[in-house]
């Protein structure tokens, strides 16, 4: 059985709860697709990466992004944003699902993946070519941070200091914040009720016998 699956047609009993179908915004308020599917972790139902359709204007269709660089939208309601651009997006390998259906597969199109966000991408000021996303040795962890209020710990927010050219804000280790939290702790919840060894994965359960088992 293969490590990782994805939902594909698979239906939360609660649909509000459901982060298929919010938009991903990139740098500029760039709309770069509708958010489709999920890849997790058959053992723990961790959500590891969010299917991304681009609607046509990548040449492949879909892309993928880790769940760790995905953060609520600050401008569109139930809607999600990353720090990218469509001309990186088309820097990465091409993601097809059936890479999924072999660890072997799956790692060595992750390597490269992975590999992309290695060497970048970075953010830079509009109007410049100038870098300013520091590398992760520069960026300084913060400690005892007490959040401003309920609704903005729910919604990750960070605060970055005035002037500061930083852009890209890291997850907290409670997660990326608000529906996303909650459609991720249902997918544990109905995998450890059904047991299922991954909708969409080689020799795993259908996405129907998952449907039944909530």
């Amino acid at each position: 059985m293969a490590q990782y699956g994805t939902l594909r047609n698979y239906q939360l009993e609660n649909a509000a709860e459901d982060v298929r179908g919010s938009h991903l915004y990139g740098v500029n308020d760039e709309k770069l697709g509708k958010i489709t599917d999920v890849v997790f972790s058959n053992d723990t139902g961790e959500i590891l990466y969010a299917v991304v359709d681009t609607g046509g204007w990548l040449s492949s269709k879909e892309f993928i992004v880790p769940a760790e660089r995905i953060r609520v939208s600050a401008k569109h309601e139930n809607d999600y944003e990353v720090s990218l651009t469509k001309t990186q997006i088309e820097d990465f390998p091409p993601y097809n699902e059936k890479d999924l259906e072999t660890d072997n597969s799956w790692s060595d199109y992750e390597t490269r993946y992975r590999a992309k966000w290695d060497d970048g991408p970075v953010m830079h000021r509009e109007g410049s070519d100038r870098n300013i996303t520091p590398p992760a040795s520069q960026i300084p962890v913060a400690r005892n941070v007490t959040p401003i209020d309920s609704a903005s710990a729910a919604a990750n927010e960070r605060i970055i200091p005035a002037g500061a050219d930083a852009v890209v804000i890291e997850n907290t280790a409670v997660g990326i914040g608000g529906r996303w939290d909650t459609f991720q702790s249902r997918l544990r919840e109905r995998r450890k009720q059904s047991a299922f060894g991954g909708p969409t994965t080689a020799g795993g359960e259908s996405a129907e016998d998952f449907r039944k088992a909530v």
